[in-house]
């Protein structure tokens, strides 16, 4: 598995690869990023991320419960955890971000990593015209149909 993937397995089991701050990162696309500080409540500068395991981390993926968590029992992620799901996945702050990892994690555990990251790119997509969509997503920037894909 390259680096570049590996970076995008956040623990809590939310892809990267579809993750709107990643996105806007890799594709350096300001107007994104400007619209992504409404949601996340930060700075546009605060917009840059390069995956939950790289070394350019989103400023709440610094201080998430459920990496720390992860990280202190050893595991590479959720989907190694018996006690999955938990309290942290519960208290998750983003209704979105909990429905997938309550979807993904068990998938993740079921698949094993290649496969799941395969499904999950294939995912997001749009329905109808196959434009890529980022998680939470409502809407198709393509064709303007709306989605629900998470």
């Amino acid at each position: 598995m390259s680096q570049v993937t590996r970076d995008l397995l956040a623990p809590c089991g939310l892809y990267c690869g579809v993750c709107a701050v990643y996105m806007a990162t890799r594709d350096n696309n300001e107007k994104f990023k400007e619209r992504l500080t409404t949601v996340y409540n930060v700075s546009k500068e605060q917009i840059h991320c390069k995956g939950c395991l790289s070394d350019e981390v989103f400023v709440y993926c610094t201080i998430c419960e459920i990496k720390r968590c992860v990280q202190s029992k050893g595991y590479n992620a959720c989907h190694e955890c018996d006690d999955f799901p938990c309290d942290h996945v519960e208290s998750f702050p983003y209704p979105v971000g909990k429905k997938v990892i309550l979807r993904a994690t068990p998938q993740w555990r079921e698949w094993g990593t290649e496969k799941w990251v395969e499904e999950e790119e294939k995912r997001y997509h749009c329905p109808e015209c196959g434009y890529v969509l980022f998680r939470g997503a409502k809407r198709c920037r393509n064709c303007e149909v709306l989605v629900d894909v998470d």
